[in-house]
């Protein structure tokens, strides 16, 4: 299983950025699709997740509003559609399949290996 996202950069407050996530090795049925951050000194964080099955999604609260998760099963693509970004999104971004629907990282077994996302006021 390999997991590899692009579209991360540099990006000014209030402005939009599109991540994406090709995923090889399986597909999205049954399991649950997240986007997950990481900033210096800080823990990794779920921003939102959506089920492989239902579509059903789960956003942080910090993001909720904001941020748009997707998938595109038949392609094995999954998005992070980032709207009105604010410095403090600044991290490296990391998409994640995993057996659950959660914000929580335990249950994920696969990550990429993470994007860059700076955001300048």
């Amino acid at each position: 299983v390999q997991l590899v996202e692009s579209g991360g950069g540099s990006v000014q407050a209030g402005g939009s950025l599109r991540l994406a996530c090709a995923a090889s090795g399986l597909t999205f049925d049954g399991y649950g699709i997240a986007w997950f951050r990481q900033a210096p000194g800080k823990e990794r964080e779920g921003v939102a997740c959506i089920s492989g099955s239902d579509g059903r999604t789960i956003y942080s609260d910090s993001v909720k509003g904001r941020f748009i998760i997707s998938s595109a099963s038949a392609k094995k693509m999954m998005y992070l559609q980032m709207n009105k970004v604010k410095p403090e999104d600044t991290a490296v971004y990391y998409c994640a399949v995993g057996s659950f629907l959660t914000l929580q990282p335990g249950p994920y077994d696969y990550w990429g290996q993470g994007t860059q996302v700076t955001v300048s006021s």
